[in-house]
């Protein structure tokens, strides 16, 4: 089983990380989140999660809640969380060689950090140990239009490796619900991590 860390960011799609977390949870991961303070706000005013001012066990048992309520089963994966100014935590270092991380959603302020090394918080820090370890990381941004700093942004990190992958559901699938368009997105984030899903309905060629 995979070792996972997801951030939240403030950028809109909150649900799109809880989903992820979720997904990964079921199939045994081990999750390590982490949440910007706009990421609260987010998840607040998107999913009704009101987490601000919780501790870390009440964090981590309202997200395990929320994804067994989503999976209908209960989770058999372990999540830990850590404090986005907790700059001692376990991922803010390379020598704990964790190799995988989503920032979904990520925000264009966290992706112009992480682009310029800037690591003024742990999710910047945690993607700083990803990037000189030689790990994955996926950003899955969420905004539009897009500036050209924006796109100068992710250029420069593509060129790096890092695999840009905006928040942008398909529709050959024919999507009943907005459920389906999320389970799209966080089906493609799962492939740009390697790890097998059946999210979404593959194009095989044939059109129903």
């Amino acid at each position: 089983m995979a070792s996972v860390t997801v951030a939240i960011s403030g950028a809109s799609g909150a649900i799109y990380g809880l989903t992820l977390i979720a997904e990964l949870l079921k199939r045994g991961d081990d999750v390590i989140l982490i949440i910007s303070p706009s990421g609260f706000l987010l998840l607040k005013a998107e999913v009704g999660l009101d987490l601000a001012d919780s501790t870390p066990k009440e964090i981590v048992s309202t997200i395990l809640s929320y994804a067994e309520k989503a999976l209908e089963e209960r989770p058999k994966g372990t999540l830990k969380y850590f404090p986005s100014d907790d700059l001692t935590a376990l991922v803010a270092s390379g020598s704990a060689l964790k190799k995988l991380m989503v920032v979904v959603p990520c925000s264009m302020g966290t992706l112009a950090r992480i682009a310029v090394g800037a690591s003024t918080n742990l999710i910047e820090r945690a993607a700083d140990c990803i990037l000189k370890e030689g790990g994955e990381l996926v950003l899955v941004p969420r905004e539009t239009p897009l500036s050209p700093i924006h796109l100068e942004n992710m250029l420069k990190l593509a060129r790096i490796g890092v695999k840009i992958l905006p928040a942008m559901p398909a529709f050959y699938m024919q999507p009943k619900t907005i459920g389906d368009m999320v389970n799209f997105v966080v089906g493609k984030t799962l492939d740009a991590l390697g790890i097998e899903n059946s999210l979404y309905k593959r194009w095989d060629g044939e059109v129903e």
